[in-house]
């Protein structure tokens, strides 16, 4: 019996040895920390100090601050960020959505800026503000040569005060707008409605506050709808935003207490899961989420956890790949710096982060995660996915591209231009799902078009200079250059004749624009209802549904 006590004490004994040395490894690891944190400190300062004191012109002592610190951000990642006191009203828009002002999106137009999109019921558009409008004034200063940037800050202002502009509006002039500014409130679902008799569309462009409660109204309201059999929720070009507000749209469509989302970082005390709490509006209901490579962070928590609890067929393109979590932390002097603190997992336990920032290339690059180290994940019904890449739809679709014709009135704002003239024009038009300019007011636009500048380079013309510049470089050009002015002669695009090959496309470019000058942002969304090609697959596949519940299911092929 002494015996065993004997080795007990050792083993307590020994016990308190690994304990005090791993004790003592800590201490001596947290104080090696703080001292390389102190040194470094202490040597920023230093340069910082001397620059200032002897550098030969003189500095901006805040702007080489804000440079400094940018940079050693950015070594980490892209999402790791300061903010100044002057940047903190714009980043605090990010979140909420609310900003004071007249309403209006804005652009360049030679050396002033032009109003394109008035938002509905908003001061510009109750002051009868319309796209196309050239600002000249603004509280008596003139918008000549100035960007976007620094007009925005003089639209602007506390909800309330006013402002006076002066515009000029083709065909009737100068004209003084007086304007009172109020609180703008984006919305996170701008626009909601029926497609056709059976299918409700939801289109999610933020995730700002009550991002989750825009979506459950929105369902609610198309619910009203005895019909209505399907849904589509759109988060194409949805860069993200708040975590919790992706957990309420899930809840939307999932029931309470199940698991959205996890995040896992360096401080364990602070991971946490993040599960539904309410009570869902529609559990069964068919679901399309549409997606694309600009769906990103918040998105993909929707469009993963939607796959993951095999609630919702995902159609359109892989997503973006950012299963990065931020948080926010506030400063001295009304800055503040958004540091990345941990990474998300969706409910199979995946990550969909596509970039590994922890390990960087000698030239400062980061690479994508290889397939090779991808690991296989399931489904609630058993199904594979995968993480290190994005949300991989089960239906992809290819997409249309714009031809180079197209991209050129665009770039040269020929379609936005026209669109202008025709709204003066034309007081009144149908409703925006039925409108389609008509063959006589596509000849109009060709006659408005002619003698304009708007030239291009069409893809076979690129190959054709490719291989010049090639075919010079090996020195073969001249042995092929009668050969060469031959074809390009032939390949020589003639305006009119593409205007035809292309008058669809470009029909369908008018059509949106057009509408957009009478019914404004939700024109965009049923003008183009029936040329999108993600939202014809989806109704494509809400028209069969044995293969809707077999994608779901894993026993059909995608």
């Amino acid at each position: 019996m002494k015996s065993f006590f004997k080795k007990l004490h050792w083993y307590h004994y020994s016990l308190f040895i690994v304990v005090f040395a791993l004790s003592s490894f800590t201490a001596i690891n947290s104080l090696t920390n703080y001292f390389e944190i102190s040194k470094n400190l202490d040597i920023f300062a230093s340069v910082y100090r001397e620059v200032n004191t002897n550098y030969v012109d003189e500095v901006d002592a805040g702007k080489i601050m804000k440079k400094g610190i940018d940079e050693m951000l950015n070594s980490l990642d892209p999402y790791t960020n300061f903010f100044s006191e002057s940047e903190v009203e714009d980043f605090r828009f990010q979140i909420t959505g609310t900003y004071g002002g007249i309403g209006a999106q804005i652009g360049n137009k030679g050396d002033y800026v032009v109003v394109t999109d008035p938002y509905e019921n908003c001061p510009a558009q109750k002051e009868d503000v319309r796209a196309g409008d050239i600002i000249l004034e603004i509280d008596g200063k003139s918008t000549k040569g100035k960007n976007t940037s620094d007009i925005s800050k003089l639209l602007k202002g506390q909800a309330g005060t006013k402002l006076k502009m002066i515009i000029k509006r083709e065909n009737e002039g100068e004209l003084t707008k007086t304007l009172t500014r109020e609180e703008i409130h984006i919305s996170n679902v701008p626009y909601f409605g029926m497609i056709n008799e059976n299918t409700g569309y939801i289109r999610l462009a933020t995730f700002t506050n009550d991002a989750g409660k825009e979506v459950k109204d929105a369902l609610v309201e198309l619910k009203k709808n005895q019909q209505l059999k399907s849904v589509i929720l759109d988060v194409r070009g949805n860069p993200g935003g708040l975590l919790n507000e992706a957990v309420n749209i899930v809840n939307v469509f999932t029931p309470q207490n199940q698991e959205v989302v996890s995040t896992k970082g360096k401080i364990k005390d602070k991971n946490f899961i993040y599960k539904t709490l309410n009570n869902p509006i529609d559990i069964e209901i068919p679901l399309v989420v549409l997606t694309n490579r600009s769906s990103a962070s918040a998105s993909e928590i929707v469009s993963g956890s939607i796959q993951d609890l095999d609630r919702g067929v995902i159609v359109g393109l892989k997503t973006f790949g950012k299963g990065l979590v931020q948080k926010t932390f506030p400063l001295n002097y009304n800055t503040q710096v958004k540091i990345t603190i941990a990474k998300y997992y969706t409910p199979s336990g995946r990550c969909i982060q596509a970039l590994d920032y922890s390990h960087r290339n000698e030239d400062g690059s980061v690479g994508a995660v290889p397939d090779s180290l991808k690991k296989e994940f399931k489904t609630k019904n058993g199904r594979k996915v995968f993480d290190g890449g994005g949300v991989d739809p089960e239906i992809i679709v290819t997409h249309h591209t714009n031809s180079k014709l197209a991209e050129s009135l665009i770039s040269k704002q020929l379609i936005f231009d026209f669109a202008t003239t025709y709204r003066i024009k034309h007081p009144k038009i149908v409703s925006a799902k039925e409108f389609h300019v008509s063959e006589s007011d596509f000849d109009d636009f060709k006659k408005f078009i002619s003698g304009k500048e708007y030239d291009y380079m069409t893809a076979s013309e690129k190959a054709l200079d490719d291989f010049k510049r090639k075919a010079e470089d090996e020195k073969y050009f001249a042995a092929v250059k009668d050969q060469f002015e031959s074809l390009k002669h032939n390949l020589q695009h003639d305006k009119d004749a593409d205007l035809g090959k292309n008058k669809s496309e470009i029909m369908q470019l008018l059509d949106k624009e057009i509408t957009v000058r009478y019914y404004f942002q939700k024109a965009r969304y049923e003008a183009s209802f029936s040329s999108d090609e993600d939202i014809q697959e989806a109704l494509k596949l809400f028209s069969d549904l044995n293969r809707y519940q077999n994608l779901l299911k894993g026993t059909t092929k995608k």
